[in-house]
């Protein structure tokens, strides 16, 4: 039987796309939420782990609101970039990147509040910006955590299915990832295909996430 790749590349370029961004904006928040003091800072970490606690089909319901050009949010951005948000592979990023960025920030955040606070001030006392503490000091000291955040945040993505459903659909070469092609398999009543898509994400699923303890072993293995 000659299967269909397209779904699983599709599925890769997605959560190595959204992995990437969220490495971008999830440091910065992290340090942020772990060492920064002012008022709405309760808010903003209930709004970073919404996703761990709202149900996909609601996130991705309102995001789909959000994402369509009949509101302002969705006109803005087709108008200024020219990118449809609603139904297109752009959308899928954006809505990705949300979804998952608890797990990205948390790990990450985690990681920052283990280290001791004389790391930071030794390097504010030798004229160190917070960029450069942040770059040459707090993240070498934290690759376990960060390397946690970049895993989970890919595998993550891999499994989503409700909300690349709501904002997505099923555009073949578009929007089908593997969650959503295993769905239409086994509705079609086609196991040997869903079970093709199943196998593929369960393994490489395992060897991501076996690859990371593993290494994370050796990181904390004292010298």
């Amino acid at each position: 039987m000659i299967h269909d790749w397209q779904p699983l590349l599709l599925t890769f370029k997605l959560a190595a796309i959204t992995t990437l961004i969220l490495v971008v904006i999830g440091v910065p928040l992290a340090y942020l939420i772990a060492f920064g003091r002012f008022r709405f800072k309760s808010a903003l970490e209930a709004l970073v782990s919404m996703p761990l606690v709202l149900p996909p089909s609601v996130l991705g319901f309102y995001l789909l609101l959000a994402f369509s050009p009949q509101h302002a949010f969705g006109q803005f951005v087709e108008a200024t970039i020219g990118i449809k948000l609603a139904f297109s592979f752009e959308g899928l990023v954006l809505a990705s990147v949300i979804f998952s960025l608890p797990f990205m920030v948390h790990p990450i955040q985690a990681g920052f509040q283990s280290l001791p606070l004389s790391l930071s001030e030794a390097a504010f006392t030798l004229g160190k910006s917070r960029f450069t503490t942040l770059m040459r000091v707090l993240l070498p000291n934290i690759k376990p955590s960060l390397l946690s955040g970049i895993v989970i945040s890919f595998a993550h993505t891999i499994g989503e299915f409700g909300v690349v459903l709501m904002i997505g659909g099923s555009v073949p070469g578009v929007t089908k990832v593997a969650s959503i092609a295993i769905y239409e398999e086994v509705e079609s009543l086609n196991y040997a295909a869903a079970n093709f898509y199943a196998g593929v994400l369960f393994a490489i699923s395992f060897a991501v996430l076996l690859t990371v303890y593993v290494i994370n072993k050796k990181l904390l293995k004292p010298l």
